[in-house]
């Protein structure tokens, strides 16, 4: 069972919502939009995006490496070291 699955639909609406702003970005460059407004809106999707990163991070911290830890043993260990390299990959991107 993954973190999310109480509250997909929303996940799930959250992303498109994301994809909308991605579909914004291709239209505002194919209506050669000044590159000013593209760029502030290549920011709002990265902080969207972010923002939804953080969520699921949250989430995995929560349930899974929360139990994992609980219950002890390799799975704990496990479950740490890859939220470790998660929040890595987030800090580097």
């Amino acid at each position: 069972m993954v973190s999310y699955s109480n509250h997909k639909d929303d996940v799930l609406k959250r992303l498109r919502r994301i994809e909308g702003q991605v579909r914004g970005l291709q239209r505002m460059v194919e209506e050669d939009t000044y590159c000013i407004d593209i760029l502030t809106q290549v920011s709002a999707t990265t902080r969207a995006l972010q923002s939804f990163a953080l969520q699921m991070l949250d989430e995995h911290m929560d349930t899974c490496v929360r139990t994992a830890v609980a219950e002890g043993g390799e799975e704990g260990d496990l479950k740490l070291k890859e939220a470790r390299d998660a929040i890595a990959r987030l800090v580097r991107s």
